[in-house]
C-alpha cells in the first residue's frame, strides 16, 4: 500500500504566494501610509463602503491584494480583467455579469489589472457603468495614471501611491512564509540584505 493521498483540500498545492496571500487588512504588509490606523481608506474599507479607485505603483507592491481584500470586506463579486489579455468583448461580458450581479442586489468589483494597456474607447466602455453603479471599478497601473489613463475615468476614481515594500516589510512577508508547513524558507536560513 502507498502512503500517497489524493486529500487535496489542505492547498499544499497551491503555490506559496497563494497560500500567503492575506484575507484582511490587518494581515496585508506595507503600504502603511495607506491603511495604517485610523486613515480614511482602511476606515472605508473595513465599513464596506466601496468607491472606485486607480492603484497605481511598482510591479510587486500589493495591487492586486489589496483589490481582493477590499472585494472580503465588501462582500462583493469580483470580475477580474487584464488589459493585457482583454478587449471590448470581455469588458461587456463582465459588465454583463455585474449588471445580473446588481439585478440580484449584489456588488461587482471590477478589477482591471494593467488598466493603462487599455485605449481610449476600451477606458471609456467603464464609464456608464461607473457611474450607474453597476460596478466599483479598481484599476491596477504601473504607469502614471495621469499620463496613461484618460480624464473622464481619472475623474470618477480615486488614485492611491503604492510605494515599494521596505526591507522591514520584505523581512515580515518572509517570516510569514516561515510559518508555512510547506515552506523550504523556513529550513534555509534566509537573509535580507536592503
Amino acid at each position: 500500500m502507498s502512503n500517497l493521498s489524493l486529500d487535496f483540500s489542505d492547498n499544499t498545492f497551491q503555490p506559496l504566494a497563494a497560500r500567503m496571500r492575506p484575507e484582511n487588512l490587518a494581515q496585508y504588509i506595507g503600504q502603511q501610509h495607506l491603511l495604517a490606523a485610523g486613515k480614511p481608506l482602511p476606515r472605508a474599507i473595513e465599513a464596506g463602503h466601496l468607491h472606485s479607485m486607480i492603484l497605481w505603483g511598482p510591479p510587486g507592491t500589493g495591487k492586486t491584494t489589496l483589490a481582493e481584500v477590499i472585494a472580503r470586506y465588501a462582500s462583493a463579486d469580483v470580475e477580474r480583467i487584464s488589459a493585457v489579455t482583454s478587449g471590448v468583448k470581455e469588458i461587456r461580458e463582465a459588465i454583463e455579469r455585474a449588471r445580473q450581479n446588481r439585478n440580484a442586489g449584489r456588488r461587482t468589483i471590477l478589477f482591471v489589472d494593467e488598466v493603462h494597456r487599455f485605449n481610449k474607447s476600451q477606458q471609456d466602455a467603464f464609464l456608464p457603468h461607473i457611474e450607474d453603479g453597476t460596478i466599483t471599478f479598481i484599476g491596477a497601473t504601473t504607469e502614471n495614471p495621469s499620463f496613461e489613463l484618460n480624464s473622464a475615468l481619472l475623474s470618477r476614481a480615486r488614485v492611491y501611491l503604492l510605494k515599494s515594500l521596505t526591507t522591514d516589510d520584505i523581512e515580515q512577508v518572509l517570516d510569514q512564509a516561515m510559518q508555512d508547513k510547506n515552506a523550504w524558507l523556513r529550513r534555509s536560513g534566509y537573509r535580507v540584505t536592503g
